[in-house]
């Protein structure tokens, strides 16, 4: 799988997710994916245990512009770890998991509110 850089600069609504992979702003893409105020990216985790730090490099670079971060797990809630929740805490970031279908939803709610929302979400079959 190739990560490419941004397939949207900027913010966008999602309009599906399933299969595999999401769909926005007339485009799709397979896998998971990380939006946030620069963008949405191609994202490599691609299970619950794959949420690192490292990971969720991209949000901590832009964290001045995101006050809530939704974490979509996949099917299921999967709590973060103690250790990933705090850093994020540090950061002035609202880390919330919850499922994929979940998160995209409530992004999207976030997203028309004109919230600091950003999203990082595995991709579901």
């Amino acid at each position: 799988m190739e990560i490419r850089k941004a397939h949207f600069p900027g913010r966008a609504p999602l309009d599906a997710y399933g299969n595999g992979g999401f769909r926005f702003a007339d485009m799709s893409h397979l896998g998971s994916i990380l939006c946030v105020p620069s963008g949405i990216y191609g994202w490599t985790p691609a299970s619950p245990v794959d949420l690192s730090l490292d990971a969720f490099q991209r949000v901590m670079e832009e964290q001045e512009d995101i006050e809530v971060l939704l974490v979509g797990t996949g099917s299921d809630l999967v709590p973060l770890p103690a250790e990933l929740k705090e850093r994020f805490r540090e950061a002035g970031i609202l880390a919330d998991p919850m499922s994929t279908g979940a998160a995209v939803r409530t992004y999207n709610v976030l997203l028309s509110e004109d919230r600091a929302v950003a999203a990082a979400l595995l991709a579901v079959d």
